[in-house]
């Protein structure tokens, strides 16, 4: 393979092995491959022949990059130390997301800072008391890739090695029936996980504060099953203890499908503790010696079960007493009137029964659970987005005029829509100009903006890109609104790489700015990312429907 561009290739030389001008080994992860590979050229362009349509070609992604730090490893995956492995590459490749992850990685606290927007309270997505303030917050990586990222109480973890090695192999595990682990954070007092993100909520919040509709039971059955294959699956791992198994570890995915959550794979704390619930749900043994077992985790799997069942959190003694009595009517879920059969109501309270018996050596291992309850789900075939009610797909989704016009990428309309509305999120940054333009160097740095300005106005998208260009590299002064209309240039240009990389720049300048998710979904359609469009385009929908409704309100 040889070099035609020496240029682009500066910065890479770490992951390059060349003699003169032929490069002989590259070792990269791409994003569209989805592997880390260190592969002869000739083999590699091979694999790309193979691999036609998932990944172009390696020289594409090379100049890709991440807007957080140019060459930096969240974005490439790169073992800088020493070589790494060619991954092998399987015929029958299983296409699922859960092989299409990258390898488990360590990241640096600055990079999560801005991946989080500097931990941002809108950021926010759980947190887990007052006296131990484990806080999860959604974030996002320069490669458009999605994360949630727990922070552990500074005094959750006072063994770093310890924390590490829990993280690493626990960062071993992918599997689709996962929130996957997929990479840590282990910095001074800092001690981080980063996870998958899981968009569309909890079982809890499905099951127990549903706006919309309730879970259907065919559904129910479906989180059962995925819930026993996630526990087989970490058992055959050789992770079959998980600490605190509740309504608040099962998240829904993108299509809506239970996983979950990798969290309860590790301690939760210092002192070992594994269970935050009330004392009525904890398994007996546990209350004894304080040690979580795989049978422990099993009775925590029944109580799931007659959450299921009831649609309430209902204490195990309570629901096995109903049992007893022969009151499966009192424990089920009046939602679900008419939709399942006496028989199957007595077989998952049969399962809810065993996994509940007091001697833990008489419950059910997850793979006879996974046995027993194959033949109970129904509506097999129909998505878990239409069984959960939830919008899937851009398609689905109630934009607004600048959505609408994003979806179709029908650049005009976006201008001039962003046009009437204005781009009103400059105003500190305008302050800070007027109040810097006593010096020369302030003036020339205004004046590089006002001709932008104007270009822009006018049309001259290539002129508004070199003005827009000169206010930036000066450094001075930062405006999300110079990053998004010469993000909207670089678009008018057919230059979606460019303006994928300033939209999101303008994100980290003001992380719930709506225009900046637009943007940023514009240029993913134009670089045929679908997905990571959808996802952007649901956030900016979001974030203008949350300001809109502020507006209104006062």
């Amino acid at each position: 393979m040889k070099v035609n561009n020496s240029d682009l290739f500066q910065g890479f030389a770490p992951y390059l092995h060349t003699e003169g001008n032929t490069i002989i080994f590259v070792s990269v992860y791409c994003f569209l491959c989805r592997r880390t590979v260190e592969v002869k050229a000739g083999s590699f362009e091979e694999r790309i022949s193979r691999k036609k349509g998932r990944m172009q070609t390696i020289l594409n992604q090379i100049g890709m990059g991440c807007e957080f730090s140019k060459f930096s490893t969240c974005c490439w995956g790169i073992e800088q130390n020493g070589p790494v492995p060619e991954a092998p590459l399987d015929e029958n490749e299983e296409k699922s997301e859960a092989n299409d992850l990258p390898p488990f990685h360590e990241y640096t606290i600055d990079q999560l800072r801005k991946a989080t927007s500097g931990f941002a309270v809108e950021n926010i997505v759980s947190e887990h008391g007052e006296k131990a303030p484990n806080v999860v917050y959604k974030g996002k990586l320069g490669n458009q890739v999605r994360i949630a990222v727990k922070r552990f109480n500074r005094l959750a973890w006072p063994d770093s090695r310890q924390f590490l090695e829990e993280a690493r192999a626990v960062g071993q595990l992918r599997n689709q029936r996962l929130v996957n682990l997929l990479g840590c954070c282990c910095e001074g007092d800092e001690r981080l996980l980063i996870a998958e993100y899981m968009p569309n909520d909890t079982l809890a919040k499905h099951l127990f504060h549903w706006e919309i509709q309730p879970i259907k039971w065919a559904m129910r059955l479906r989180v059962a099953l995925h819930l026993a294959q996630a526990l087989d699956y970490c058992t055959s791992k050789g992770r079959a203890l998980y600490h605190d198994l509740n309504a608040y570890r099962v998240l829904f995915d993108d299509e809506a499908n239970p996983r979950l959550s990798c969290f309860g794979l590790m301690k939760n704390s210092r002192d070992g503790k594994s269970y935050s619930t009330n004392l009525a749900f904890t398994p007996p043994e546990y209350l004894r010696t304080g040690r979580v077992t795989p049978e422990s985790v099993t009775y925590s799997f029944g109580t799931l079960l007659l959450d299921l069942l009831s649609g309430k959190h209902i204490p195990p003694s309570h629901a096995l007493d109903l049992i007893r009595d022969r009151n499966l009517q009192m424990l089920t879920d009046s939602c679900l009137e008419g939709q399942f059969s006496d028989d199957e109501g007595t077989e998952l309270v049969r399962l809810a029964s065993q996994c509940l018996q007091s001697e833990p050596r008489e419950r059910p291992n997850p793979k006879s659970l996974v046995t027993a309850l194959i033949p109970l789900q129904k509506d097999s075939e129909v998505p878990s987005h239409v069984l959960m009610g939830i919008p899937h797909g851009m398609a689905d989704l109630p934009l607004s005029p600048l959505g609408e016009a994003c979806l179709k990428m029908d650049l005009t309309a976006i201008n001039e829509v962003i046009e009437k509305i204005g781009y009103k999120d400059d105003e500190g940054a305008a302050a800070e100009l007027s109040f810097q333009m006593w010096t020369n160097q302030m003036q020339e740095t205004l004046n590089s903006k006002k001709k932008g300005d104007a270009a822009f106005r006018h049309k001259d998208f290539k002129a508004a890109i070199d003005s827009y260009t000169q206010f930036i590299e000066v450094g001075t002064m930062v405006s999300p609104t110079v990053y998004a209309r010469r993000s909207l240039a670089y678009l008018m240009n057919d230059m979606p790489e460019e303006a994928l990389k300033d939209a999101l720049q303008a994100q980290i300048i003001s992380p719930v700015w709506y225009i900046a998710f637009y943007l940023q979904a514009v240029a993913l359609l134009a670089l045929g990312r679908e997905n990571e469009a959808q996802m952007a385009l649901k956030e900016g929908s979001a974030l203008e429907t949350n300001k809109n409704t502020n507006q209104s309100r006062s």
